[in-house]
């Protein structure tokens, strides 16, 4: 980890400069990284290609506020992150976002999956509509909390869990429907 910082501190300071092959090394080196979160939060793969270039697009004009003593992946995970819930916020003005009912309380216990690829529970992830998906990546994939999420996305606590609730059920059918087809 400390190996990397030590790479790609060069390419900060490069990229504070605005040097182009930098940005571009910069990039290269995070993309799949990045990637992997954007496809996450988006309905398919040109989706995520926008708000990964939205993201490093605010790195690069955001990268003279970071910290350069500080690990970088942490702030570009936090970058992409929050393009991903901006992106979120402008799709649901645009196209009216779900109705929310209150909050249901969560099962106790989950299935944990195998015999699925990756790229499959990607796929099927981005079946699930997007403020319940948006609620279960930050809540389940990045750990925040539903009070941290209700900040995030401009919504109540409950219907944070209500939209978590909801995403679960959504993807149980999903995959039920996967693994009998």
């Amino acid at each position: 980890m400390e190996d990397q910082e030590h790479k790609i501190r060069p390419l900060l300071l490069a990229c504070l400069r605005w040097h182009r092959l930098s940005q571009k090394l910069l990039y290269q080196e995070f993309y799949s990284y990045s990637m992997s979160i954007c496809l996450r939060y988006a309905d398919s793969r040109d989706e995520a290609a926008d708000i990964l270039n939205e993201g490093f697009l605010k790195i690069f004009t955001g990268l003279d506020k970071f910290d350069l003593n500080k690990p970088f992946k942490p702030w570009l995970r936090k970058v992409i992150v929050n393009t991903a819930v901006n992106h979120y916020h402008q799709k649901k003005r645009q196209i009216q976002a779900e109705e929310i009912d209150t909050a249901h309380n969560e099962p106790g216990t989950e299935n944990i999956l195998s015999g699925i690829s990756y790229q499959e529970v990607i796929e099927l992830l981005q079946k699930v509509s997007p403020a319940y998906r948006t609620v279960f990546n930050l809540h389940v994939i990045e750990g925040y909390t539903h009070e941290e999420i209700a900040m995030m996305l401009n919504i109540s606590s409950g219907t944070s869990k209500s939209n978590l609730f909801k995403a679960k059920e959504q993807l149980r059918k999903i995959l039920t429907n996967f693994f009998l087809t």
